[in-house]
């Protein structure tokens, strides 16, 4: 049964591509909107309805979808829309810890079966001064992340603690993946 990763992340691509499954990429037809739903619900409600997304094209396969979403306190972070709001984020989760979830979903289009799971972490930024938050937003790399940094890049400067799964922030919590398709 082939595998279809719906998914426009180039991260979470070249993080499934490490696991030497073949796959194939279908860009998702599901806009994120806001709820009021706790962070963790968002994030696996999204992942499903990506994956859901595409699967009449898809009769016999297995989809993945994945959706990320980071959290301080009650207040949850998508992608920015702009700089101004990336700037906003960083200047939230400067000098905090925060929590991310990043959630997975696994739909046999052929048994209607699915599989759920969310990846809770914890990271720690450094105090970030304002000239570092305008350097790092003017590079771009914060648009269309979640909490505006992509902590493979070059926000792995402001992370002092990370509590759980590395992949799972990068975008794709790998031991889940290898134990489903496994």
């Amino acid at each position: 049964m082939k595998l279809i990763l719906a998914s426009t992340s180039p991260q979470r691509r070249e993080l499934l591509k490490t696991l030497g499954i073949p796959f194939e990429v279908q860009a998702p037809r599901f806009t994120e909107y806001p709820t009021t739903l706790p962070p963790c619900e968002e994030a696996l409600l999204f992942a499903e309805k990506k994956a859901q997304s595409v699967e009449k094209e898809h009769p016999s396969a297995l989809i993945l979808g994945g959706d990320t979403l980071t959290a301080v306190g009650h207040r949850k972070l998508g992608k920015p829309r702009d700089e101004e709001e990336a700037v906003e984020m960083l200047l939230l989760l400067s000098g905090k810890r925060h929590d991310l979830y990043t959630a997975l979903v696994l739909l046999n289009t052929e048994t209607g079966d699915i599989k759920r799971h969310v990846e809770e972490v914890h990271v720690t930024f450094r105090s970030l001064t304002g000239r570092e938050i305008d350097d790092y937003v003017a590079t771009g790399e914060p648009l269309g992340k979640a909490g505006a940094y992509a902590v493979q890049g070059q926000a792995s400067d402001f992370v002092t603690k990370i509590e759980g799964d590395l992949h799972a922030v990068i975008g794709l919590p790998l031991q889940k993946v290898k134990e489903w398709l496994g």
